[in-house]
Order: structure tokens, then C-alpha cells, then sequence
């Protein structure tokens, strides 16, 4: 995995290598985080997320490897670094003090004079709605005023760099919405670099400039957001970011630029790309590309895909319904609640099913082993 070389590289690791009792739980190559972006570190529980955090904010030694900021070796046992770093963990960790002398303590601790400190906490309590809670103590707060608090004691000490360990995850969904577009729009509005870990591929899609899928202790793909969520490198991630129906198939034909691969035995899809005929493939979509229309199969459709499907099954998403297809082969679709009803879906009913090639994303089998 290259780190293509850019002049807004602002940290990054080169043969990283961290063990832990002996057994190797990180193990990545080369990893670049730009300035004024946010990388979103996405991948099951037990990943290796927090340990590559850990590892980024130099509080965790690796066994191997460097870690560079703005281009030089971290010295001093990081010491000098850590003052340019901030870090807010999942849990709140506040000191048995007010609201106020948390968020001011980063700033004593590097030795800030008190006029400077009276100008500053107040300005980021306001950012963070928190101003009326100033002399309340922390022990008073709810669970998200006590995550806001830490997330002002992070950005008023203005780092380079903000480290978010799943921040959100103990919230409840309201609080996390409600604190998520706060702190996307403080992280635009200071132009602030972040590095923040989820397991939640919607927190991502929300701060993200880049994702980097983690598993077992490796990185499976990393790029922009639509191009991981789009064009995922294998299987795996293909299913951790959302994409519900992959289907194995072989390349029967192409032209102009057009495969059609023959999956489910006599079933083909058409998708875009270049892949030599004979190529074992897997075929990638996204649930939001299925459009559903009652039969007979509309006309006009520029869809090069149409397939006569039987509705298995419907679930509940809020604002979205998910429903699996019988095609001859399975394939999901996400509907609205609006157009469930008035399409009259039910499970057992006869649909159409279409999607368009471009939105079928090819994945040839011999690509998928990682380096």
C-alpha cells in the first residue's frame, strides 16, 4: 500500500509493526493523514482501530516502524508531539471539578496565562452549546453534556491534530445526531485534522474525507469516501460498508466497455469496467441503486439490468425499508416509506427489479489478496 506523495501530509506511519503479549495485533505498511481532512478509521470490534489510534497519538510503542510528523521522526518519547495532539476517548474521563476547569485544564497544563484562558474556554463552551453549564460540576452532567465537555477541553487547547475514539458509541441515538452535526461543523469551521474511530459506517459517511477499513489488524482499502463506499476492494468490505448483495460470477462477454458476467448459473449482469472473458468476478451493489416497479417491466428504462423477482422479505429501517429479492438469484433493495405504499408492497408479491450497469462495481477475483 504506497502513500502518494503530497505536500499536505501532516502525519504518517511508514512499516508499522505493534505486538502485544507477543502476538503481532497491527501490522501496516505505510499510512498518510492530510491536513484540514478527517480519516475515519471504520471495522468490526476487535479491527486493531484503537490500537492504531493509540499508535497515531503516540501514546502506544510499536514494535517496528516510524511515525513522522510534518516529516520528521517523533523525538522525546513524543513528548513535544503530544502538545500539538488532542484526545477524546468514548468515555468522558472529567476531573471532579466544573465544566469550566475541565475545559481549562489542557490549556494549564501547557502553561497558558489566566487572561488568555478567561478569552478562549468561554469561546468554546459556546461553540459546544455548554455556556450555561460553565460552573456546574461534572459529576451533574448528562451523558452528552459530559461528551461535549470533553470535546471543548480537546479543541481549545487548538491542536493539529484531534484523535476521536468512538466518541458517540455509549450516546443515545437523539444526543449522538444532535452532537455529531456540532462537531462536523467545528471540525469544517476550524479546518481542524481528525482521526476518528467508529464502527458505525454513518458516523463516518457524516465527518469523513477519507475512510480506512481496518481488519485484523490491517488495512484493507482506504481512499475518498465515495470511492471505498462505491468501489470496494474485496468482499469483506464490500459487506462492512453496506453494499448487501455480492454476487460470484464469471465474465462470459464484453463490448465497448460493457462486461456481462453470468452469475447465479444462467442469470447475467451487466456492469462497466474492463475484465478479460473467463474472469472469476464478483459483482457488487448497493441496495439504494434497485429501483422496484410493479410488472410488466417499465419501458424506456435506461437500467441494463431488469429482472422479473419475488419480495422475500421486508424490514423496517426508519426512513427506509429493505427488501430481499428472489432474482434467481438474492438481491436487496432499499425502498422509502412513501414508495412502499404506493407501490402496495408485500412479502410474496411479484416485482421488477433494475439497476444500472454503472452501478454495479467488479471485482475480479485474482485483485482481491491484500498487500
Amino acid at each position: 500500500m504506497m502513500v502518494e506523495a503530497r505536500s499536505d501530509i501532516l502525519l504518517k506511519i511508514e512499516d508499522l509493526l505493534v505486538r502485544r503479549g507477543g502476538t503481532t495485533v497491527l501490522e501496516i505498511p505505510s499510512l498518510a493523514v492530510f491536513q484540514g481532512q478527517v480519516l475515519s478509521l471504520i471495522g468490526p470490534n476487535g479491527a486493531g482501530k484503537s490500537t492504531l489510534m493509540l499508535t497515531l497519538a503516540g501514546l502506544l510503542k510499536p514494535a517496528r516502524g516510524n511515525l513522522l510528523f510534518r516529516g520528521e521522526p517523533i523525538a522525546d518519547g513524543g513528548f513535544s508531539y503530544r502538545r500539538h495532539i488532542a484526545m477524546v476517548f468514548q468515555d468522558s474521563l472529567l476531573f471532579d471539578t466544573t465544566v469550566f476547569e475541565n475545559v481549562a485544564s489542557g490549556l494549564k497544563i501547557r502553561g497558558m496565562g489566566r487572561q488568555e484562558i478567561g478569552r478562549r474556554v468561554p469561546e468554546y463552551l459556546e461553540r459546544f452549546g455548554i455556556g450555561h453549564l460553565a460552573k456546574r460540576s461534572a459529576r451533574k452532567l448528562s451523558g452528552g453534556e459530559a461528551q461535549r465537555t470533553s470535546l471543548a477541553r480537546a479543541f481549545v487547547t487548538e491542536p493539529e491534530i484531534v484523535f476521536l475514539d468512538e466518541p458517540f458509541s455509549s450516546l443515545d441515538p437523539p444526543t449522538r445526531e444532535v452532537l455529531m452535526g456540532d462537531l462536523e461543523r467545528i471540525l469544517r469551521q476550524t479546518h481542524t485534522t481528525a482521526i476518528a474511530s467508529t464502527h458505525d459506517q454513518t458516523e463516518a459517511l457524516r465527518l469523513a474525507d477519507r475512510i480506512a477499513v481496518v481488519n485484523g489488524g490491517r488495512i484493507a482499502q482506504i481512499g475518498p469516501v465515495a470511492e471505498v463506499m462505491n468501489r470496494p476492494a474485496d468482499e469483506f468490505v464490500a459487506g462492512f460498508v453496506g453494499v448487501e448483495t455480492v454476487l460470484p460470477g464469471r465474465v462470459v462477454r464484453t463490448s465497448g466497455g460493457v462486461i456481462t458476467a453470468a452469475v447465479a448459473g444462467d442469470r447475467e449482469i451487466e456492469a462497466v469496467g474492463q475484465v478479460e472473458v473467463g474472469t472469476d468476478v464478483l459483482c457488487c451493489i448497493r441496495p439504494e441503486s434497485v429501483t422496484l416497479s410493479i410488472p410488466p417491466a417499465p419501458s424506456g428504462t435506461s437500467a441494463r439490468n431488469v429482472f422479473s423477482a419475488t419480495i422475500r422479505q421486508m424490514t423496517p429501517l426508519g426512513l427506509f425499508h429493505r427488501v430481499r429479492l428472489n432474482c434467481g438469484f438474492d438481491l436487496v433493495a432499499y425502498v422509502t416509506s412513501q414508495s412502499l405504499t404506493e407501490l402496495d408492497l408485500r412479502e410474496g408479491m411479484p416485482v421488477v427489479a433494475s439497476f444500472k450497469a454503472t452501478a454495479v462495481h467488479v471485482i475480479p477475483r485474482r485483485e482481491m489478496t491484500l498487500t
